[in-house]
């Protein structure tokens, strides 16, 4: 067992101190409740070796004895994958992350953010170190990522984003495996970015570096900035129905013709709800 650091704070988990929104997020997104000897459940963590430094740093902000253990296995995707397991059995610790907000069970639908105040930058952190992704497209532009089966989840990084960025976003699970998609491009990953990765926050180590490699796009002088997306009201649909033509929509709406073909389309087919008439 290591010993708690000093320097952290007397409560376990209170997440108004950035260590533990982070440690609660990852926690959330990335850790699982397993069943260990007899009806004794764990709470643990596996992630890869290489960052097994991030699990040392939740053994010592854990007052309670928890044990960090290695194992070589092969996977679909390595025939040798080093992976590093946290695991704390206290019923005292287990009890506190589950009334915070980490359920037993099957998770990847109910969790949410907490509701007693946290450290919302770092909480944001954790989530997208445990299932997002951070740096370069194939393109070569920079982009932020998360990937959640959870609405309120997918739903708060859209409501954070806003807040910190400007930019917004809408989500809707998609058609393959019924996960949300949250991503941010170029300038708006490059902000969302310096904003969730500040100097000597806890993270990963390679999701850190990748935060600060994004910074060094320069958007090339003869690449347009798209126009913020105008969203539709039921104002919108109303006129649009009433006309039923997509050249007369577009000049009184203000729209373009392509804009109003598609959304009379996703009406008539039922893909959008019909307004009231």
């Amino acid at each position: 067992m290591a010993d708690q650091d000093p320097s952290a704070p007397t409560r376990f988990m209170d997440l108004r101190d950035p260590r533990y929104a982070y440690m609660f997020g990852f926690l959330q997104a990335d850790g699982h409740w397993s069943q260990g000897r007899g009806q004794k459940v764990k709470l643990a963590v596996e992630i890869n070796a290489r960052d097994i430094h991030l699990l040392r740093d939740f053994q010592q902000l854990t007052p309670f004895y928890s044990s960090i253990t290695e194992r070589v296995r092969a996977t679909n995707f390595s025939e040798r994958h080093h992976s590093a397991t946290w695991t704390v059995c206290s019923l005292e610790a287990r009890t506190i992350v589950n009334e915070l907000g980490m359920p037993y069970g099957k998770k990847s639908l109910s969790i949410k953010p907490p509701r007693a105040d946290f450290a919302r930058p770092d909480y944001v952190r954790g989530i997208i170190d445990a299932d997002g992704s951070l740096g370069w497209t194939a393109q070569g532009f920079p982009f932020l990522s998360l990937t959640s089966a959870s609405t309120a989840i997918a739903a708060y990084l859209c409501h954070y984003g806003k807040k910190v960025t400007g930019t917004e976003r809408t989500i809707s699970r998609n058609t393959r495996d019924g996960v949300y998609n949250v991503c941010y491009y170029k300038e708006t990953a490059q902000q969302l970015a310096a904003h969730l990765y500040y100097d000597g926050c806890p993270a990963l180590a390679h999701k850190r570096a990748n935060a600060e490699s994004v910074q060094s796009w320069i958007r090339p002088a003869d690449m347009r900035i798209a126009p913020p997306r105008r969203r539709w009201t039921v104002e919108d649909d109303q006129v649009l129905v009433r006309l039923g033509n997509p050249a007369a929509a577009a000049s009184a709406l203000d729209r373009t013709e392509q804009s109003c073909a598609m959304r009379l389309w996703r009406i008539r087919t039922g893909r959008t709800v019909a307004p009231p008439q």
